[in-house]
């Protein structure tokens, strides 16, 4: 699988987490080993601290960012905003050169939960969940 279709499956995947009510448990707990929380570090116990996004929500602007170095070899490569109903709100895509921050602007009146996720390319998909 190429990069390009393995970060849209991990978006797939990550949108899948955002199911509200019981299809949000089954989705999450048979994504074990695909994505990372703080709460489900998984393979990668102790990587939370700088893989999984964390989440800034002041009104209508969230800015996400990933506490990791940024190196050729290991870096954070992607973040996306992804709203309640799986509708991505917002990606950005990086270099090693990059600070892993991004800021998004949620649609007028979004009120629920969003998940932001942080693709590290050697550490996986990670996500965090904030409500807005």
């Amino acid at each position: 699988m190429n990069r390009r279709n393995f970060l849209k499956t991990s978006m797939a995947v990550a949108a899948a987490t955002t199911i509200s009510g019981a299809g949000k448990a089954m989705a999450c707990s048979s994504l074990t080993g695909i994505v990372y929380s703080s709460s489900n570090q998984g393979k990668w116990q102790g990587k939370a601290g700088s893989h999984a996004p964390q989440v800034k929500v002041s009104g209508s602007s969230v800015e996400v960012t990933t506490k990791h170095g940024m190196a050729q070899k290991h870096y954070i490569v992607r973040q996306t905003l992804i709203g309640a109903d799986g509708t991505v709100l917002g990606e950005k895509t990086f270099t090693p050169a990059d600070k892993p921050t991004a800021t998004f602007t949620l649609p007028a009146g979004y009120k629920g939960h969003i998940t932001a996720t942080s693709f590290c390319n050697l550490h996986d998909l990670w996500i965090t969940e904030a409500k807005v």
